[in-house]
């Protein structure tokens, strides 16, 4: 095992805000701690996850993003790094499907795959052990809501693109925090059900881009919350998407008052892998550096709070990017070897009580037993 510590010590600033006592939850920067060398090395078991997923986030987009943005990141807070093998069951080249199933349920499984095994039938998922052991849950993504990472961790079915059959899951899953897009796989349907309307009479408060600005919804403190961002996909940062880092962040609160048996949290940056697909450097760029900035306001909550362990990874490495030639810091030529994923092992960075397990090499599927043991879920 391998254990590469970070040996400097900073100051970091909590992620919680004073809430509105009536109806809203918003995220702010408070108090001062250390983060310190161990990594949060306790004897304690965490009390809450926090699973970040950079999706297509392999080691050149990460460095690709360090040296666009002055050569910092707020990854480089996390003392603790291992690498982890992201093959599928069927391909050697891993989709996001059965990349997301291997953390959620910890099996191999084909590609295409949700939250099912590679004989196509249901696995538990950890969210949904979390559920079993009264802890809050919540599901937060630059894609839609019913895309293959965020739907992994809470739907069953065996093809990724079976997105009304994953909407329905999703709206039964009984998840008390939901953000992302997708609006018209839960509302204008083949079945004409309207899921939507059937959440709201379960409990829960809906709204959606097409009522209101995320930034002025108000996120109730009774009750669950799901807000769809896009009809259909989001857009790219670049072109104005502005939800997720405060989605993202007033999860934290949200979530922390709604259980005293803890939280779990999937927070993804869904389209640093889209920016790969597409082979188009600043669109990775911009996406990873939104998806950094808000990896440092979860530390800062992680460091405050000292209960909670936070893991980031990737699901796969998308578009083969390298970075080539006459490069300079802030100003990068980059070339891509695919349209599509590769096979290169991806980091795994953890901080907090139980984050050295993840030192060293293993399969993605061990992402999953770590949490599973560590949490005793």
């Amino acid at each position: 095992m391998i254990k590469l510590a970070l040996p400097f010590l900073f100051l970091v600033f909590s992620t919680f805000s004073n809430c509105n006592k009536e109806t809203t939850l918003t995220p702010a920067a408070v108090s001062q701690a250390e983060i310190p060398v161990s990594g949060g090395k306790t004897n304690k078991a965490p009390k809450n996850i926090i699973l970040c997923i950079g999706d297509g986030m392999g080691l050149g987009q990460i460095t690709g993003g360090l040296y666009s943005n002055s050569n910092k990141l707020e990854l480089e807070r996390f003392p603790v790094i291992g690498l982890h093998k992201n093959h599928a069951s069927n391909k050697l080249i891993t989709d996001s499907a059965a990349a997301a199933t291997a953390f959620s349920c910890g099996k191999k499984t084909y590609n295409g795959a949700i939250g099912v095994d590679s004989e196509k039938r249901p696995c538990k998922t950890v969210l949904e052990m979390a559920q079993e052991k009264g802890m809050a849950t919540g599901l937060v993504t630059t894609s839609t809501i019913v895309h293959a990472t965020p739907a992994s961790f809470a739907a069953h079915q065996p093809q990724r693109r079976m997105y009304e059959e994953i909407a329905l899951d999703m709206s039964d899953s009984g998840v008390d925090y939901m953000v992302g897009g997708g609006k018209k796989f839960f509302d204008r349907r083949e079945d004409e059900r309207d899921l939507l309307e059937e959440m709201r009479n379960a409990g829960y408060t809906i709204s959606d881009y097409f009522e209101e600005d995320f930034s002025k919804t108000k996120i109730p403190l009774q009750g669950k919350f799901g807000f769809l961002t896009a009809d259909n996909d989001p857009l790219p940062l670049s072109q104005g998407r502005k939800y997720f880092k405060r989605a993202a962040l007033s999860a934290l609160p949200f979530l922390h008052s709604r259980s005293d048996n803890g939280f779990f949290l999937m927070i993804e940056g869904a389209q640093i892998d889209w920016g790969g697909h597409s082979n188009e450097g600043d669109y990775i760029v911009s996406e990873l550096l939104e998806f950094d900035e808000i990896l440092g306001k979860v530390l800062d909550f992680a460091a405050r709070e000292g209960n909670t362990l936070v893991v980031v990874t990737a699901d796969h490495e998308t578009g083969g990017y390298s970075i080539i030639g006459e490069s300079k810091m802030d100003s990068l030529e980059v070339k891509f070897t695919t349209g599509y994923h590769s096979a290169t092992m991806v980091p795994v960075f953890a901080y907090g009580p139980g984050s050295e397990e993840f030192s060293g090499i293993y399969d993605n599927t061990a992402i999953f037993d770590k949490l599973v043991k560590l949490r005793g879920l």
